[in-house]
């Protein structure tokens, strides 16, 4: 079985339900589902997300971070930390846990390298996408900090079955980038119940145009994704380095001048946004 078939199998054993989720990426979709009931109440989301160690410690660390801290007082309880930020940044939060356990664990030392470098790199754009929305496209940040979590979900999914199919992280990624990243992705998403929104603006970013001046959700993760200074290793090993084309052009029509202040202003916040969403 080559790449391109191993990738169209593994979409269509999760289109059919036959999904291999580790099972802490499975604990931590409960508790996006129970953020999602309507009924959840504050005290109820924060035992749920109590209950979840790592994710309740990633909740309080983001509430501290610049991006939401603007009183600059600190918070040290998970109840407080869900108050501050609400229930859509704690279900992004949740649904990272999701994204960054799906790998599993990997044991070859390059596998464990490429889902970590695939994770630093998602910290980052997600970091960027919610920057960006509130300083330059003016698009709902923290739905683009959800884009910015998910837009990678496919690619850990696939490290997730990499023991499954011999040889599938071998070489280049080339067949990923041609076939898997799309129709592994959007059977993914799916199944996660991602927003339609969120799911048109992943499409935007397998598809690779960014529109000139950038002011959709779609091109909001673009252009995340060229600013990242972490590369996606999926990406550049199948020769398509992140930004690849586009520095040029947004200089130009956006301005260096423009971008380099967004870069220079959000540092801080970007970099604290970042260091916690590292799980």
């Amino acid at each position: 079985m080559d790449k391109h078939e191993a990738f169209r199998s593994i979409a269509a054993d999760a289109a059919k339900g036959e999904l291999a989720f580790p099972t802490s990426a499975r604990v931590a979709m409960k508790v996006v589902q129970a953020l999602d009931n309507p009924d959840c109440h504050i005290e109820a989301a924060a035992r749920v997300v109590q209950a979840e160690p790592l994710l309740a410690a990633r909740v309080v660390a983001i509430a501290n971070s610049v991006a939401f801290n603007r009183s600059g007082r600190a918070i040290t309880d998970v109840r407080s930390a869900v108050t501050r930020l609400g229930f859509r940044a704690v279900r992004s939060l949740a649904m990272a846990l999701v994204t960054r356990q799906m790998a599993g664990k990997q044991t070859e030392r390059a596998h464990q390298g490429l889902a970590a470098q695939l994770w630093e790199h998602t910290a980052h754009v997600t970091s960027l996408a919610h920057v960006i929305a509130r300083r330059f496209t003016h698009v709902d940040p923290e739905t683009a900090l959800f884009a910015g979590i998910v837009h990678e979900v496919g690619g850990f999914y696939m490290l997730s079955r990499a023991e499954d199919y011999p040889g599938l992280l071998d070489g280049d990624f080339d067949a990923w980038i041609e076939t898997g990243e799309a129709e592994v992705g959007r059977v993914i998403l799916k199944v996660l119940a991602v927003p339609e929104l969120v799911v048109e603006a992943v499409e935007a970013y397998w598809d690779g145009y960014l529109a000139i001046p950038p002011l959709t959700l779609g091109d909001t993760l673009l252009l995340a994704e060229e600013l990242a200074p972490v590369a996606s290793p999926l990406h550049k090993l199948g020769g398509m380095e992140a930004g690849e084309g586009m520095t040029a052009r947004m200089d130009m029509t956006i301005g260096q001048d423009i971008l380099s202040s967004i870069l220079e202003e959000s540092a801080e916040e970007v970099a604290s946004l970042t260091a916690a969403l590292k799980f």
